[in-house]
């Protein structure tokens, strides 16, 4: 039985990984007469779920027919990050001189170091994801494809499993594109790009939103010649447009060669090159490549698990039907992460698991759309959102004030010589609410999560501002923010009952 592309090279750090989350030799359990709880998934939604209800008390029984930790351990934001981690380092030492280091010539890459790195610190997190430990937390693990067979059964193998409760957590997968000669290019995905051994020369990457404009740029820092692809007129085009136009900026100088409004007619491979023929408003030409990386989205998980036959509504596009509680329509059936939701990021799936772990075994109400979610793009820099955009809010006819510090006004961001970005934040028109905010900047990522907080606590801007931070750091650019808020709040009338009142304590 031929390996998972994740696990390819089969070298000792992919065994040491396929230890934990594919043992080999597992056997699985014998299935317990009922299940309090049955989840279909071994990813973070389905890995949360199955926890968090085992530490409840629940019995519980995970699924899982390919990789435990799923995407994001496996084949996403593990290694991606990983990888982004370096191309940052490059990045930085590429701007040395003007900081007054002096380097000997320009770094040197070795991808295979580079990579090898990427299977090691992802074979040293994959314990925590691991069948080992979910079995000693008291859950059944069944390794195998699962398929349900009526409305409370589904089987594993020679496995039926009953259940009161279950929760379809089977993630999503790399979206393929309808383009002659697709699957006769061998294009790569988020899914085999990380078994790369060798540094493609010249790479196109199709996409311009989040993941192919990481890909992109990591690729060009450790050296690769990048070509990005995208149909709209501008890459990461859900972002406000100075935000993507500051990563478009800094992507070009690390070398990637971005062209918008472009559409692929075909791919082809031709002895050792690939080529890609694109139509734009130059006309249709060829791109010869080496590899292509194809980051066009993802498709939800539905197909061969007997969902009809648990009557759960489903699309191939869009994924499972659900309601606000994460019930399908199959009362007694839920689904969380990828599979059911527009928002597929871990954190938003780990959340989703507890509001099914609430709902399914505790009679809860907790309702998905409650959620605030944040979300950050990890190039450099990076960008961060929560909220609504100020295009959003117009479109509701909210009114909105908003307020922007640019990082070439903060010191430390002077200090370290890197005052491209902003953070923007829009507040209900007079009223202290803070509605949404973006931040670009080197860790955005980051500094995102005090403005959620103060979001989801109802903090404003005056809290904020009223809050000591640290001098200097990067999110004194928030604390500016709430100075700009309170002096808004000094009317002219307010000026003068103040300069009167001082005129008197003279």
């Amino acid at each position: 039985m031929s390996k998972p592309a994740a696990l390819q090279p089969y070298d000792d750090f992919n065994r040491e990984l396929e230890s934990h989350v594919h043992p080999p030799d597992w056997a699985n359990p014998q299935p317990a007469d009922r299940y309090n709880l049955v989840v279909v998934g071994g990813g973070t939604a389905g890995l949360v779920s199955a926890m968090g209800a085992a530490g409840l008390g629940a019995k519980v029984a995970l699924i899982e027919r390919d990789l435990l930790g799923g995407d994001c351990l496996n084949v996403g934001c593990v290694p991606s990050k990983a990888m982004l981690s370096v191309g940052r380092f490059v990045h930085n030492l590429k701007r040395a001189e003007t900081l007054g280091v002096q380097l000997p010539g320009a770094p040197e890459v070795d991808f295979q170091q580079v990579m090898s790195r990427l299977r090691k610190l992802r074979a040293q997190i994959s314990p925590h994801d691991s069948a080992a430990r979910f079995r000693e937390a008291g859950i059944d693990v069944f390794m195998g494809h699962g398929q349900f067979t009526s409305r409370t059964e589904i089987q594993v193998g020679e496995s039926v499993l009953k259940f009161s409760k279950a929760v379809i957590a089977s993630g999503a997968k790399a979206a393929t594109l309808d383009i002659p000669g697709y699957k006769e290019a061998g294009v790569l995905t988020n899914e085999t790009v990380f078994s790369l051994t060798a540094l493609p020369a010249r790479l196109v990457v199709v996409g311009g939103g989040p993941i192919g404009c990481e890909l992109a740029q990591v690729f060009a820092q450790l050296g690769s010649q990048v070509t990005q692809l995208e149909r709209s007129p501008r890459i990461l085009p859900r972002e406000e447009s100075d935000a993507s136009e500051l990563v478009n900026k800094s992507m070009q100088g690390d070398g990637v060669t971005i062209l918008t409004n472009t559409e692929i007619t075909r791919m082809s491979q031709q002895a050792e090159q690939k080529v890609v023929t694109i139509k734009d408003h130059d006309g249709e030409r060829d791109l010869v490549c080496d590899a292509i990386l194809s980051a066009v989205g993802r498709a939800p998980n539905v197909t061969g698990m007997g969902l009809e036959s648990a009557g759960v509504s489903h699309d191939p596009r869009t994924g499972i039907e659900v309601n606000d509680k994460l019930q399908t329509t199959n009362p007694n059936v839920y689904a969380a992460g990828d599979v059911a939701s527009r928002y597929q990021f871990t954190h938003a799936a780990d959340f989703m698991a507890r509001v099914v772990i609430q709902n399914a075994l505790f009679l809860g109400r907790q309702k998905v759309s409650s959620l605030l979610i944040p979300w950050a793009t990890y190039t450099s820099p990076e960008v961060a959102h929560v909220g609504m955009y100020p295009d959003e809010a117009k479109a509701r006819n909210i009114a909105t004030d908003c307020y922007e510090v640019h990082f070439s006004e903060v010191d430390r961001s002077i200090l370290e010589s890197d005052t491209d970005g902003f953070v923007r934040v829009i507040v209900a028109r007079g009223k202290d609410k803070i509605l949404g905010a973006t931040i670009v900047a080197p860790h955005a990522g980051d500094l995102i999560s005090e403005l959620t907080v103060a979001m989801k606590n109802k903090i404003g801007l005056k809290g904020i501002a009223n809050t000591i931070h640290p001098y200097p750091t990067h999110a004194e650019a928030l604390r500016k923010l709430g100075d700009q808020y309170n002096r808004t709040r000094l009317t002219p009338r307010v000026a003068g009952i103040m300069r009167q009142w001082l005129k008197f304590r003279r």
